[in-house]
């Protein structure tokens, strides 16, 4: 990094700083990463002359070596996944050769998806400025008009789509779409590592169905996958396609030099939270001030919220702190997240592209949306959940090649709390390796369904859907005479197409559309699982900085009515959970504790709300009459023996219990802070798992913490803790312990998500807890270990 890269760059973070108190200082490391140069390369000789113009007319003189591997591997008939970091190309690896064969065959045709409309249309974009004959490059998702989708299936030979409409309206349509499916040559998945958990699942077993529906036809396409650096991605790939892959990974593309600042907002001294627990400033206000300060340094900057209501609140934010200093500013800022209308996105793209915009606070829409390039700084507010996000995020700064800022702001949480002061966890540590599992009977089922809508179930075709687990599934779909079975194969029953009652994005359940009730206009949506705890009566719901509150949830219709207004509080859902263990898969027994992995059955109700001002203060609780949810999932969950858990202190060198009395809040801590932590071990963020703890457990007889994957079936989160069981619970352990607050606070056993109200809590008891789990499994693991050393000797006549 040259001094004037460094000195750039520490020049934003002192004004991001400025007039900070030093006792109040927040940064808590700085880590200065070196830029990385290029390696460029020759054209391959398979390229046309017609495509070669084409790209080199876009400013390209020279490929770079992992550009060029991908695209010849591909070309070459093999599948392949590009795992490199942003900003590294990889569009041209996947341009060239789908380019080089529809310039060169009149009949091919090739599909491009991505998990974003944002980011397809932006490489729709990217293609249709190429100009190259014969292409013609067409949009086909949602926002299409119905005028056009005829042309896109007549004629389009290179469609860039998502994985919603492939399910929803073209495998379904495959005969109208035979023209496209017999030249089928290529198929893109671009950012591929977005695909984890119970979406991935679902993404997995659609790639299957198109290349089922692509070989009806004659095809045989090759997939050409993109990613950001993963773990494992030939690996990751091969399970998310079925069908092996080679992986490219040697990044040989130029970054500017990063300078990365750790920050943990300071504590409020004048506030309290739930239960008096000392609080820090919120993530998002601190975005909000470091976003117009640096706005103000004429920076373009991102900020990433994790939330919608925190994207729209930061940038609010900023504009109330630029309209006072620097007031010709303060249109500069905008919010942009996912549930805004196809044209307000289309217009903040815009001017996003063209700098007309300078700071924009934006939720992960953005992490793989459109292609903006010369960002001097990007603010992550609060951890992405995993790595690969981090990483992803903070390659939006210097991607021009320009050095760049790029500040990580510590929400008031475990995981964040703990990353702020372990900067070797966030900087130094691999990627992880994505989560996805095909076989899952609640995302298999539904697609093996709609397989056999499109096109009759055959015995030999049930491999590529994971062999006899698809049986299994395809025996009980018969049983409820959802499937026909016939010496040919399954066969869909019903006039109606199964297709709409999947939603593949995971939850199980459609989206709610939020309707202003006076006008009948839509303000956007919210996940349908997630609809009673967001938008139940009297929520308070933000939309592009209006605030809303609604009126009625129906959840029959799937939709939200709202009214305009501004009150003065905020509200947050509160619910009771119960557990059911229905199986356990899995036990390792340590003395009086034991460690499970299992399915069970959370249940679950949203049975009121509070009303708090901005200063934390609680004004009531008002209750709710919602249904029971009713989710079946996969746990790991603990045990501890009563005599242990509440064990006496016998004098020095003995274990302390925990007295009854403090049991539920020791329990409940511990359960708290596991969740909050999770997220370093498996590809996941705490509000993609649950908990439930217990001083004794109707199933177990004893006191039980629960950590459970959100999603139907599970996702591989709680297989990860389990797997992970004794560093998972070393760093819980460390994070509560290691934090400065005397009784408990959000940065250690507090949580956000809390449907009883975070009581009650004992932080000391749970850090004995865990101490008393750890010391259990440390003593049988030394004691297995003494008795494999006896063996050994015993083997060869030692002593």
């Amino acid at each position: 990094m040259t001094d004037t890269a460094e000195t750039r760059a520490r020049r934003l973070l002192r004004r991001a700083t400025a007039g900070v108190p030093e006792d109040d200082y927040p940064v808590t490391h700085i880590a200065d990463l070196p830029a990385r140069h290029a390696r460029a390369t020759d054209w391959p000789g398979w390229v046309p002359d017609a495509v070669l113009a084409a790209v080199t007319a876009t400013g390209v003189d020279r490929p770079w070596e992992h550009q060029v591997e991908a695209a010849s591997t591909a070309w070459s008939g093999h599948n392949v996944v590009v795992a490199t970091g942003t900003s590294s190309g990889k569009s041209l690896a996947y341009q060239l050769p789908v380019l080089s064969r529809l310039a060169t065959d009149g009949r091919a045709t090739a599909l491009y998806l991505s998990p974003t409309k944002a980011l397809a249309g932006d490489q729709l974009r990217s293609v249709s400025d190429m100009d190259v004959q014969g292409v013609r490059p067409a949009r086909y998702d949602g926002d299409t008009p119905q005028s056009e989708r005829g042309w896109v299936r007549d004629h389009a030979r290179w469609v860039f789509t998502n994985p919603d409409m492939l399910h929803r309206g073209i495998l379904p349509a495959h005969p109208r779409w035979a023209r496209f499916f017999r030249g089928l040559s290529y198929v893109v998945v671009d950012e591929c590592h977005g695909y984890r958990g119970v979406f991935g699942s679902h993404v997995a077993l659609l790639l299957r169905r198109l290349r089922r529906i692509a070989r009806r036809y004659g095809a045989d396409p090759v997939f050409v996958l993109a990613s950001a650096t993963t773990a494992e991605p030939a690996e990751f790939a091969g399970r998310l396609l079925g069908a092996d892959c080679v992986a490219v990974t040697d990044d040989a593309s130029p970054h500017g030099a990063r300078t990365v600042a750790l920050w943990e907002p300071p504590l409020l001294g004048e506030l309290a939270g739930e239960n008096d627990a000392p609080v820090r400033r919120s993530a998002g206000a601190e975005a909000a001030r470091i976003l117009a300060e640096l706005v103000i340094e004429g920076a373009r900057t991102l900020a990433f919220v994790r939330s919608r209501r925190g994207a729209e609140l930061t940038a609010l934010g900023a504009q109330r702190i630029l309209a006072e200093v620097a007031p010709e500013l303060a249109d500069k800022v905008a919010a942009y997240r996912a549930g805004y209308l196809p044209e307000e996105r289309r217009a903040l793209e815009s001017a996003l592209l063209d700098g007309e915009l300078l700071g924009v606070a934006t939720t992960n829409a953005l992490e793989l949306g459109v292609d903006i390039s010369g960002l001097d700084a990007v603010v992550i507010a609060g951890y992405p959940g995993t790595l690969a996000s981090f990483w992803q995020q903070s390659g939006r700064a210097g991607r021009a090649g320009d050095d760049a800022l790029v500040v990580f702001v510590a929400r008031d949480d475990p995981l964040d709390t703990y990353l702020a002061h372990h900067p070797k966890a966030l900087l130094e540590r691999p990627v992880e390796a994505a989560v996805l599992d095909p076989t899952n009977p609640y995302v298999l089922a539904p697609h093996l369904a709609c397989a056999a809508a499109e096109s009759a179930l055959t015995v030999k075709e049930l491999d590529d859907f994971g062999g006899h687990a698809a049986r299994s599934v395809l025996d009980g779909l018969v049983a409820d005479s959802l499937l026909r079975r016939r010496p040919s194969g399954w066969y869909w029953t019903s006039r109606d197409r199964p297709h709409s009652d999947v939603d593949i994005r995971g939850s199980g359940v459609e989206q709610v559309a939020v309707v202003e009730a006076d006008t009948s206009r839509l303000l956007g949506t919210v996940d349908g699982a997630a609809a009673c705890g967001t938008v139940h009566p009297g929520a308070v719901y933000l939309h592009r900085g209006e605030s809303y509150v609604v009126d009625e949830l129906d959840l029959e219709r799937g939709i939200a009515f709202v009214h305009a207004e501004d009150p003065e509080w905020s509200t947050s859902a509160r619910d009771v959970v119960d557990i059911e263990i229905l199986d356990t898969v899995e036990k390792r027994t340590y003395g009086g504790v034991t460690v499970n992995l299992g399915y069970v059955a959370v249940t679950s109700r949203v049975v009121g709300y509070l009303r708090r001002l901005p200063s934390g203060e609680v004004l009531d609780h008002v209750p709710l009459d919602l249904p029971e949810q009713v989710l079946h999932t996969r746990a790991v969950w603990y045990t501890i023996a009563e005599p242990l858990l509440c064990g006496a202190d016998e004098g020095p060198g003995t274990r302390t219990g925990v007295k009854p009395a403090r049991v539920p809040g020791a329990l409940h801590a511990a359960e708290h802070a596991a969740i909050g932590l999770l997220p370093l071990f498996a590809t996941c963020d705490r509000w993609d798992i649950g908990g439930v703890s217990t001083a004794v457990h109707a199933d177990t007889g004893e006191a039980t913490v629960f950590v459970h994957d959100g999603h139907p079936g599970g996702a591989g989160f709680a297989d990860r803790g389990y797997a992970a069981f004794v560093p998972w619970l070393t760093a819980t352990r460390e994070a509560v312990i290691s934090c400065e607050c005397p009784a408990g606070c959000p940065s250690c056993v507090q949580s956000p998500k809390c449907g009883n109200g975070n009581e009650p809590l004992d932080k000391a008891g749970a850090v004995a807890v865990l101490d008393l789990v750890l010391a259990a499994v440390g003593e049988a693991a030394a004691a297995h270990d003494h008795s494999d050393a006896h063996a050994a000797e015993d083997s060869t006549g030692t002593t």
